[in-house]
């Protein structure tokens, strides 16, 4: 393993679904997903995520952040926060995931992608449905991500939900999709 900076993917969902959906998702695409970042809210510290990834063998990481609702900055941010300003780690992008917290919290995206697995300029609400809102997602975790200085934000519905269109069942798309989007447009390289 060289000693370059390690490559991650940063998603602001923590719950069970999420968890299944990235660890089948990393798996495909040959990377690791930081099952211990598992939370709702995150119960780790940026450090202790850190930490983590410098030991994953594998790349792109993907680590999950989760405030579980928590207005203003949540443990989840604050983690998120640490991990992306790290200097050891290299943010391929941000999977910023929409939530019920409506008028609240919400965070810019360069772009989104429906529950159809359609790419949109508009933001997406938890259901995957395309909002009136040109580049903006309504989150419980994304009030940091306009402070953070990363290649690009995509925004999705719940992952692994989204009226059963990103079930692992079927193979989670829009999850995998937004995925490839950020290792596309990151020109992250990778035979696989």
């Amino acid at each position: 393993m060289n000693q370059t900076r390690r490559k991650v993917i940063l998603v602001t969902d923590g719950d069970e679904y999420a968890l299944k959906t990235l660890e089948f998702v990393a798996k495909e695409i040959g990377g690791r997903c930081i099952s211990k970042s598992q939370g709702n809210p995150t119960t780790l510290t940026g450090s202790e995520i850190v930490k983590l990834i410098l030991q994953t063998p594998n790349e792109p990481v993907i680590v999950m952040f989760d405030d579980s609702g928590y207005l203003g900055e949540g443990a989840g941010e604050r983690a998120l926060k640490y991990v992306a300003n790290h200097h050891q780690i290299e943010v391929l992008g941000v999977i910023a995931v929409a939530s019920k917290t409506h008028q609240i919290e919400w965070a810019k995206v360069d772009i989104s992608i429906d529950r159809y697995g359609e790419l949109t300029a508009q933001g997406v609400d938890k259901s995957g449905i395309a909002e009136y809102e040109l580049g903006r997602i309504n989150g419980d975790t994304v009030y940091c991500l306009d402070e953070l200085n990363v290649p690009i934000i995509v925004g999705i519905g719940d992952i692994g939900k989204m009226a059963r269109k990103d079930n692992l069942k079927n193979g989670s798309p829009i999850t995998k999709k937004a995925v490839s989007l950020i290792l596309e447009r990151s020109g992250y390289n990778r035979t696989k």
